[in-house]
C-alpha cells in the first residue's frame, strides 16, 4: 500500500515537472518571439534613419536657408536612435514625422526639388519604410499581447511570476507617428 501511494506521488511529481518544463518553454519561446519582433522594427527604423541623411542633402541642394529644419530632423533623428524602449520609441519617432512633414512643406516650395528624380526616389523608399514599420509594430504588438496573455493567466502566471517573467509594453505610437509622412506635387 505504501509503495502504491509513493508511485502515485511519484507519478504527480513527474507530471508537475513536465508540465513547469512545458510553461517554461511556452514562455521562453514567446519572450524570444517579441524581442526577435522588437528587433525587426528596430531594422526597419534603421533603414528610416539611413535615408533621412540623403533626403535632408537633397533638400539642402535646394532650401539653402532652411537651416533651422535640417538641425530639427537631425535632432529628432538622433533622439530616435537614441531611444531603447518602446515607449521612448514612440514619443521620439512621433517627433521625427512631426520634423519630416515640415521638412517636406519646405520641399513643396521648390519646384525644381519637387522634379527631382533623386527626391521622388528618396520620398517612395520613405513611404515604403515608413509602411513596414507599421506592419512591424503590428505584428510586435500581436507577439506582445499573447505573451502578456501567457504571463497573466492561471495556471501559467504562477510559474512566470515565480521564474520572473514580466509583460512586455506595446509600441503605441501616437496617430500621428503612425501617419505616413505624404508630400503632394
Amino acid at each position: 500500500m505504501l509503495m502504491i501511494i509513493g508511485l502515485v506521488l511519484v507519478g504527480i511529481i513527474v507530471l508537475v515537472l513536465i508540465w513547469l518544463v512545458g510553461v517554461f518553454n511556452q514562455l521562453i519561446r514567446g519572450r524570444t518571439r517579441v524581442e526577435e519582433a522588437w528587433s525587426d522594427i528596430e531594422v526597419q527604423l534603421n533603414r528610416r534613419y539611413d535615408l533621412i541623411p540623403n533626403l535632408v542633402n537633397t533638400v539642402k541642394g535646394y532650401a539653402k536657408h532652411e537651416d533651422d529644419v535640417f538641425t530639427k530632423v537631425t535632432e529628432a533623428r538622433t533622439a530616435a536612435m537614441s531611444a531603447n524602449n518602446p515607449h521612448d520609441h514612440a514619443v521620439a519617432e512621433n517627433q521625427l514625422s512631426s520634423t519630416l512633414k515640415t521638412l517636406f512643406s519646405v520641399a513643396e516650395a521648390y519646384p525644381d526639388l519637387k522634379a527631382s528624380s533623386n527626391f521622388a526616389h528618396l520620398q517612395s523608399e520613405l513611404v515604403d519604410a515608413e509602411d513596414k514599420i507599421q506592419a512591424s509594430r503590428r505584428f510586435y504588438n500581436s507577439l506582445v499581447r499573447r505573451f502578456n496573455i501567457a504571463v497573466q493567466t492561471f495556471p501559467t502566471t504562477l510559474v512566470a511570476e515565480m521564474l520572473g517573467f514580466k509583460k512586455f509594453d506595446f509600441y503605441d505610437a501616437p496617430e500621428v507617428a503612425n501617419a505616413t509622412p505624404q508630400v503632394q506635387f
